[in-house]
């Protein structure tokens, strides 16, 4: 879907400009794509600390694929998990902490329990985590809603820096054309960067961000309901709420 729509915007874009009898060729600048481009990414770099921009370009490999959180694998794992404590006390779980599909999250809620961390102290710990990874990826999301905000006011900047060319290029009238068409396409990226991609990516991350959370919370309740010693029965009414979550 992310990479069909981004297609289809860019395709209607050009597909609007051939119809109308425009060149294709008008839409391509290389000035104003490096003013846009370059003046967006500088102003985000003096804003954002550089693990923040690490972080968030990191989670752009993460965009067009499916979401790697198997929420029912992870529910019946979770109560396989329960008999075992049951059977054999939480130190049989200890084996459990090194398997190659276990998130970190999952990996670290399971070594406080193996640990024997009391049920309230487990679940402060899991909450605590639960908000650090939320502020962590609404920093993420943030990064490209700011490079959103940004993107226009530079195409403006560019825009400007056309007409100036422009306007120095009064008495050679063959000039005239490319400071007036680094402005209007200088906008036009700035516009379009802005609204097609940019801001998009970050709304795609807040709803990816969200599912993993929702991930993240179906663990932590099957973790305490270990913890505390509840029935499969119960956990499993528990964990059923999240088990048909659409990804």
């Amino acid at each position: 879907m992310a990479l069909t729509g981004l297609v289809l915007a860019l395709l209607c874009l050009t597909l609007a400009q051939w119809w109308h009898g425009g060149s294709l060729a008008g839409l391509l600048d290389g000035p104003a794509l490096l003013i846009v481009c370059g003046g967006t990414l500088g102003a985000v770099m003096l804003q954002t600390p550089w693990l923040q921009c690490k972080a968030a370009l990191k989670a752009l490999t993460t965009l067009f694929g499916r979401p790697p959180w198997p929420f029912q694998e992870q529910a019946s794992r979770l109560l396989h998990w329960s008999h075992e404590a049951r059977q054999g006390g939480f130190l049989a779980l200890e084996s459990k902490i090194e398997h190659h599909a276990l998130d970190r999250f999952t990996r670290q809620g399971l070594q406080w329990l193996v640990d024997g961390t009391e049920p309230a102290a487990l679940e402060q710990l899991l909450d605590n985590e639960l908000d650090r990874i939320e502020e962590q990826k609404e920093l993420e999301a943030r990064v490209f809603e700011a490079m959103g905000g940004y993107s226009p006011t530079i195409g403006i900047i560019g825009a400007v820096l056309g007409l100036i060319q422009a306007m120095s290029n009064l008495d050679e009238p063959s000039q005239l054309g490319t400071g007036i068409a680094v402005a209007f396409v200088a906008t036009l990226y700035g516009v379009g960067l802005a609204n097609l991609l940019l801001l998009p990516l970050a709304n795609r991350l807040r709803a990816m961000y969200r599912l993993e959370l929702r991930y993240r919370e179906l663990t932590a309740i099957g973790l305490l309901a270990i913890a505390r010693g509840d029935s499969s029965l119960s956990i499993s009414r528990q964990l059923a709420q999240y088990q048909g979550q659409r990804q």
